[in-house]
């Protein structure tokens, strides 16, 4: 089952983020990493930020997480993290899913570079790279990251991303 969230679920939500945010550990610059991944301070200053976690349920225990952000004019999909014992079972394509049918507006996403495995998870539901100067550019406009965070992540759009920005482009 998926649905938003719990404010009392913020301890397992957290649990989830730093449990599955093992797989960067190593793979994502030395001076990127930290622990915990995300302490829980920096999760409250995201959900105060407008970030609202979506989770995967089974048997009534949250397993997954996903978060969609509104900023500006496009939505965010933040923070998209399975349980490890969880993987490779369809929750993150079916949370990516339920997220997508939650707005009409463009769609991006930012990974680390070398995380291969996340960027092909995007691709293979319909979100392609951004140009490295677009990168740039839009972590900057929608993302409060540090420059070294934007040297070493890429972004991925949706198609209504790249439809609105040809058109835009056009006017």
């Amino acid at each position: 089952m998926i649905r938003k969230c719990e404010s009392d679920e913020f301890d397992t939500i957290c649990a989830i983020i730093n449990d599955a945010a093992q797989a960067y550990k190593g793979v994502i610059p030395a001076d990127c990493w930290k622990e915990p991944y995300m302490p829980e301070e920096e999760l409250r200053n995201e959900i105060d930020s407008g970030v609202v976690f979506w989770g995967w349920y089974e048997a009534g225990e949250l397993i997954g997480v996903m978060g969609i952000q509104r900023v500006k004019d496009v939505s965010l999909i933040r923070h998209a993290y399975v349980r490890t014992a969880k993987q490779r079972q369809g929750i993150g394509k079916k949370l990516l899913e339920r997220l997508i049918s939650e707005t009409a507006r463009p769609m991006l996403i930012g990974t680390w570079a070398a995380a291969v495995w996340a960027i092909r998870f995007y691709e293979q539901h319909g979100f392609k790279l951004v140009s490295e100067e677009e990168k740039d550019r839009l972590l900057e406009r929608y993302w409060s990251v540090s420059e070294r965070q934007i040297q070493t992540s890429v972004v991925l759009a949706d198609q209504r991303w790249f439809s609105a920005s040809r058109h835009s482009a056009d006017s």
